[in-house]
């Protein structure tokens, strides 16, 4: 699970203050080995300033010779979830699960239960888009209102692991710039949806935060 708060005004702040990142690359061997596992989870405002973006990424570490053959895995699916009233429940749900090779969208929608378990919730938006294959150029498909996107792509997260292993053992205070990307050359399965504000809590603030749950 990845959580961060995101307040959702309308162009009135820098992207850079608007812009919330939770990262996890190496998790307990029974989830880092499998396709459930979340490296990234990206909350962000798009270049419209009435849409927000969410962006969860999948399977990291993928090199190059292996990112042909990745595929999602039909049996998980991946759930964003959105609390509107600050009690860390979620009142919202955008959930993707794929299928034959495209991605399965459904929301932003109330969920049917909360918590750990979840039913796909077919009675909501529905959208679908063809999962792009590696190297393909990112194209998003459009349904009200909303864009959304499925496929492998470059890792964006930057991180130095070599100098925060020196800063840990006491050899550095502090990271160099601009550093060296550990994550350099190698991918991750990402899914990507732009939502309009109004559909997930207007210009008010929201917890948010994404599950990748599998089939029972």
């Amino acid at each position: 699970m990845k959580k961060t708060k995101i307040i959702l005004g309308i162009g009135a702040l820098a992207i850079a203050s608007f812009f919330m990142v939770a990262a996890d690359h190496i998790d307990a061997p029974a989830v880092a080995s499998g396709t459930a596992d979340i490296t990234d989870f990206y909350a962000f405002q798009a270049e419209d300033p009435n849409n927000v973006v969410f962006v969860a990424n999948v399977q990291g570490l993928l090199s190059p010779s292996a990112t042909a053959s990745a595929a999602f895995d039909e049996n998980v699916l991946i759930e964003f979830n959105i609390d509107t009233t600050g009690d860390n429940v979620e009142d919202l749900v955008l959930q993707a699960i794929p299928r034959d090779g495209r991605m399965y969208f459904f929301g932003p929608t109330i969920p049917g239960s909360v918590g750990v378990d979840s039913a796909i919730e077919t009675n909501a938006t529905q959208t679908s888009v063809a999962i792009s294959a590696y190297g393909e150029a990112a194209t998003a498909t459009t349904n009200a209102g909303m864009k959304f996107f499925a496929g492998p792509r470059d890792d964006p997260f930057f991180m130095d692991f070599a100098q925060y292993g020196e800063i840990i053992a006491g050899n550095a205070t502090g990271f160099n710039s601009p550093g060296v990307d550990t994550f350099k050359g190698t991918n991750v399965m990402s899914i990507v949806v732009e939502v309009p504000k109004t559909m997930v809590g207007g210009s008010g603030t929201i917890n948010t935060w994404v599950e990748a749950k599998t089939k029972q």
